[in-house]
């Protein structure tokens, strides 16, 4: 836990702790361990993601580690040289296929899942960014390990498994916050509720999504963002992922300078990894 001593939220009265996944072992492998379980069984495991997903290489590397068959289905063409996420993911042995655009968008359509084995044979399947019910109650350990006071947990959303964890396994009193990472990212909100159906019977009314902070959408980084991540960096140590945790930050920031949390509220927000 790091805690961020700055003047705007001395200014505000709220206080700010980091809880650093980044250091170990990463909300990655919170989603993967549930499912590197289940995946044993059947000796391999399938799953989605873009060309430069840490999902991808944590699955890849988790494969390795395990002995496990593993299959990533690459969202766009193939592009060589392989960037650095994709070459590490080949050398862990991972197999690599390419969908267009098109058909990735189906790739949870059942017509589509159906079709899998029959190509690839046995498998476990891990949806894009491991967010399925297995992956959300890996995700209820962020919250478990705090023991500091706190009001309110704050995290990126790309898929929402992680807000949908963290969420299920808040005492009583406290609050989730998510910050949609992605232009249009409304449906996050059915997103969340269902799996917390899937993995926990039911949601849960303890949380919300902020949708204005995505910075022009996923993995874009225009110069105002770029800008935020480096005075972080010179102010706290911590250069923040671009993609996620730079864009939590900088809604979580603007929120406390528009006074959106009280004084005294205790925040921790979570730097995924």
């Amino acid at each position: 836990m790091q805690r961020l001593r700055d003047d705007l939220l001395g200014e505000h009265r709220v206080s700010v702790l980091l809880k650093r996944e980044d250091r170990f072992p990463g909300n990655k492998w919170r989603k993967l361990k549930g499912n590197i379980e289940a995946a044993r069984e059947r000796g391999a495991v399938l799953t989605f993601g873009g060309a430069y997903s840490n999902h991808i290489r944590a699955v890849a590397t988790a494969g390795r580690r395990y002995g496990l068959r593993t299959i990533g289905l690459i969202r766009g063409e193939e592009h060589l040289p392989l960037n650095e996420t994709l070459a590490h993911a080949t050398e862990c042995g991972m197999e690599l296929h390419y969908l267009d655009r098109t058909t990735y968008r189906a790739r949870n359509e059942p017509d589509f899942l159906a079709g899998l084995p029959a190509r690839f044979g046995s498998f476990h399947l891990i949806p894009e960014g491991g967010s399925n019910a297995l992956g959300v109650r890996g995700c209820t350990e962020i919250v478990e390990e705090i023991d500091e006071p706190y009001d309110v947990v704050c995290c990126a959303c790309g898929t929402g498994g992680m807000l949908a964890g963290m969420a299920y396994a808040l005492p009583a009193g406290r609050r989730a916050v998510g910050f949609s990472v992605l232009k249009g990212g409304e449906f996050l909100n059915d997103d969340v509720a269902r799996l917390q159906r899937e993995a926990f019977g039911h949601p849960t009314d303890n949380w919300s999504i902020e949708l204005g902070y995505h910075f022009g959408g996923y993995a874009k980084q225009p110069a105002p963002l770029t800008e935020f991540a480096r005075d972080f960096e010179a102010r706290h140590g911590l250069r923040p992922d671009p993609v996620y945790e730079a864009k939590m930050l900088a809604g979580l920031f603007d929120l406390v300078r528009r006074g959106r949390f009280a004084p005294g509220t205790r925040i921790v927000a979570v730097i995924a990894g």
